[in-house]
This record gives structure tokens, C-alpha cells and sequence, in this order.
């Protein structure tokens, strides 16, 4: 009697059980990495535009006199920031907090960047700058 190199029909029910067990682990697993990637992603942007806002109100002195919250516009949207001022070391200098807030997976998330500014040195700064 010839045997035939052939799988037996257990083999395929075993191969198709393994698969069918395992096919759903890989796919939730790819997608929890995507979803981690993407929260990555606006994390870093979020960041990004954090460090942008909080130089753009130190260097131009604005985080003074200017709004404390706002949006980064059609050219970023889902973002907004919120600036907090406070007093550090006894009203020495000033500690400025920019959060920046955005969606991912549905809950809002936020990033928060600080910095300290002297009020004196600001004045000082602008008064050196040559307006245009």
C-alpha cells in the first residue's frame, strides 16, 4: 500500500482552531499599536506647539498683557492652549505654565510646559527692541 504525502482532516481542524484562536490576538494587538502610535504622534505635536506658544509669549514679552488661552487655528485644529501665570520664589520672577489640549481616543488629553520670566527683564528686552 502507497501512503500519500497528503494532511490528514484532524491536522486541517487543528491548523484552522490554531488560527482562529490566534488570528484575533494578533489583529487586537495591532490595533492597540496603531492606536498607541497615533497618541504618540498628536503627543509630539502637542508638545511641539507648547514649546512654540510658551517661546512666542517670552520672547515678545505678550504673556504679560496678551490673552491667556486660544486655538492654533485651521492650520492645527483640535489643539487649544491655556496659559497659567504665577508667582515664584517670593515674586522674584514669574513661572509661566502653557497646557496644551487635544483629543486622542476619545478622551481629551493635555501636555504641560513651564518656564520662568523675569517681568524686569522683559521690560528691559522690549525697551532694547527697535520697534518696526
Amino acid at each position: 500500500m502507497k501512503r500519500c504525502g497528503a494532511f490528514t482532516f484532524v491536522e486541517v481542524l487543528t491548523a484552522m482552531v490554531f488560527l482562529g484562536v490566534l488570528m484575533p490576538v494578533v489583529i487586537s494587538a495591532l490595533l492597540q499599536a496603531n492606536h498607541a502610535g497615533s497618541a504618540a504622534e498628536r503627543t509630539t505635536i502637542a508638545v511641539q506647539l507648547a514649546e512654540n506658544q510658551l517661546n512666542e509669549l517670552t520672547l515678545s514679552g505678550a504673556w504679560s498683557t496678551s490673552a491667556t488661552r486660544g486655538d492654533f487655528g485651521a492650520e492645527w485644529p483640535g489643539y487649544r492652549w491655556e496659559l497659567t501665570k504665577g508667582d515664584w520664589e517670593n515674586g522674584a520672577m514669574t513661572q509661566l505654565t502653557v497646557d496644551v489640549f487635544f483629543q486622542t481616543q476619545g478622551k481629551e488629553r493635555n501636555v504641560r510646559l513651564s518656564t520662568l520670566v523675569s517681568e524686569s527683564l522683559t521690560q528691559l528686552q522690549q525697551q532694547q527692541t527697535p520697534t518696526q
